[in-house]
């Protein structure tokens, strides 16, 4: 893989270093969202194919997620066995998402999923606004694993969005889901990286895709940060909120 160096200017970059670290900060924090933010910038402005746009993204997730990943168990925000749990049928989806989109159209399941994250996004944004957090072990998550993994990869984004928001409706406490979905999405992203690369093949790195990895990298490490500090319910107003806008916006963009 080659860089036209000479495209490389600040002032390309510095739209999709702000957009990275953006993404970013949302995402460490909460669990959610690069993946989403992103695509939507590459796809809806650049102009990117959802293949070209969701291989670029899990490109640079692989670097922000290793970073992430680590800042989130050196804070003590990643429950080991929920880790392993999720593991393989996340790396299974999101092999097989791949596949499919580079195969197929992807797009036509896409609104019913995001109808799904809507109704989601609204239930956690009351719950955190009207109830109390309810603390209880996970009854459902090798099926989000794969499930989360395979829509990840088929809409360039998503794994946060299902696993860390099904998770949370279970009762299990916010830091430690965002920080071991965070943690497992590393393993995710490279193993989508290198089945997007094997299908697609090695082509030069976009300014876009340069940018985000600069905004997401430095950002990588906040987000552990501020999971550890931000209260439940605030938390669960924050995905809630988070999660609904975006699928909303998603949602809109799908059916028009």
């Amino acid at each position: 893989m080659s860089v036209d160096f000479s495209s490389l200017t600040l002032e390309a970059l510095l739209p999709f270093i702000l957009v990275g670290f953006g993404a970013q900060i949302v995402d460490g924090a909460l669990g959610m969202a690069f993946g989403l933010i992103c695509n939507t910038l590459l796809v809806a402005v650049i102009g990117l194919s959802p293949a070209r746009a969701s291989a670029n993204i899990h490109i640079v997730e692989t670097f922000t997620t290793a970073i992430s990943g680590i800042s989130h168990v050196l804070h003590g925000n990643v429950d080991k066995r929920l880790f392993f749990r999720l593991l393989v049928p996340g790396i299974i989806g999101g092999v097989s998402g791949a596949y499919l989109l580079t195969n197929l159209d992807g797009e036509t399941v896409k609104p019913f999923v995001l109808g799904y994250l809507i109704f989601v996004g609204i239930y956690l944004l009351v719950r955190g606004l009207l109830f109390s957090a309810p603390r209880g072990k996970p009854k459902v998550v090798e099926p989000l694993g794969l499930v989360g993994g395979f829509l990840d990869a088929a809409g360039g984004g998503g794994w946060g969005p299902i696993v860390t928001s099904n998770l949370l409706v279970q009762g299990l406490e916010p830091r430690r889901v965002v920080g071991t979905v965070n943690a497992v999405e590393f393993f995710l992203t490279l193993t989508v990286s290198a089945t997007f690369i094997w299908h697609l093949g090695l082509e030069d790195f976009a300014t876009a895709t340069v940018g985000l990895l600069i905004g997401g990298v430095i950002a990588a490490p906040l987000g552990a940060v501020m999971a550890k500090r931000i209260p439940t319910t605030v938390m669960l107003v924050l995905v809630g909120a988070v999660l609904t806008i975006t699928s909303t916006y998603g949602f809109i963009r799908a059916v028009l």
